[in-house]
């Protein structure tokens, strides 16, 4: 049986008090809300983003995506992994491929018409780069779902309490991993010894307003992405798999695996309004154009 630390003000499922709110209310410290000293010392220090290499996917076909053949001519993806600097720790926010992937080299056939490669484990990337921090000493993990192309160095991490929406714990929490596609329960046996705060919602995550996890069920029970507000670039939003092309946001085109398929329409309705009113750089994590176009770690955002 799964043995989980669950945070103490938390039920194992229930009773965490967040809840999906207006998107007014998903943005910054509310009006009237007591700062300590700290927290002003947190909210005005230095916030980085860090973007990591953390393997590529190719398909032989979009169709699972939504979309006919011609729709797109990208038929290759990447699978990022991004830490969030903060004065009061790191979130890991994605994790990529399975690390065991970069035991071989090149392309290696995962079947059905899907191949992966990555070059270099996120744990190899931060040892070589030493940025001063590492997976052993995180304060949060937040993956966007838990597809097997967002959590591949979960076991890696032995350290941080582990930020999961009560939809994708649930689904966790089967051992079969049936409940939503594309899981596979082995890349995620390391969470089973992190403490863990399960969500209903919204959830800010170091309490000063600047990276959020905003609630955007329908890609899995539990999908969710993240805002994060940086002093110079400006706000930007990670999209975990609300969209996996530029073509499929254009179209609001809703991939065929997903879940629940109203309620990814109404997550796009809630994010694109986050983008709008906020001025927020939108970027679709799988794009692997726009990916090669950003700075890597040890290069950030900030």
């Amino acid at each position: 049986m799964k043995w989980v630390s669950v945070f103490v003000l938390c039920g194992v499922l229930l009773g965490c008090s967040d809840s999906i709110k207006p998107t007014a209310e998903i943005l910054g410290v509310k009006v009237g809300s007591a700062v300590s000293d700290q927290d002003t010392a947190a909210v005005t220090g230095p916030l980085r983003l860090f973007i990591f290499d953390c393997g590529r996917i190719r398909f032989e076909s979009v169709a699972g995506f939504g979309l006919s053949e011609g729709d797109t001519a990208t038929r290759e993806l990447v699978a990022p992994c991004y830490i969030i600097d903060h004065p009061k720790g790191q979130l890991l926010w994605d994790a990529g491929l399975p690390s065991d992937v970069a035991k071989s080299i090149g392309w290696v056939s995962r079947g059905e018409g899907v191949d992966v490669a990555l070059d270099k484990t996120l744990a190899k990337q931060l040892k070589e780069m030493a940025l001063g921090f590492d997976l052993d000493a995180l304060e949060f993990i937040a993956f966007s779902h838990i597809h097997w192309d967002h959590v591949g160095a979960a076991n890696d991490v032995s350290n941080g309490q582990w930020l999961v929406q009560e939809g994708d714990y649930r689904a966790f929490l089967d051992p079969t991993g049936a409940a939503v596609p594309a899981v596979d329960p082995t890349l995620l046996v390391a969470m089973e010894a992190r403490p863990v705060r399960v969500l209903t919602g919204d959830h800010d995550v170091f309490g000063d307003g600047r990276v959020k996890l905003v609630a955007a069920y329908g890609h899995t029970p539990g999908h969710q992405v993240l805002y994060v507000d940086l002093a110079n670039f400006g706000p930007v939003v990670l999209s975990g798999d609300l969209y996996h092309f530029p073509v499929s946001r254009a179209n609001r085109v809703v991939p065929l695996f997903n879940v629940d398929k109203a309620a990814t329409l109404a997550a796009m309705d809630r994010v694109e309004a986050v983008v709008s009113e906020t001025e927020a750089d939108f970027w679709i994590q799988h794009d692997l154009e726009h990916f090669l176009s950003q700075k890597k770690a040890p290069e950030f955002y900030q």
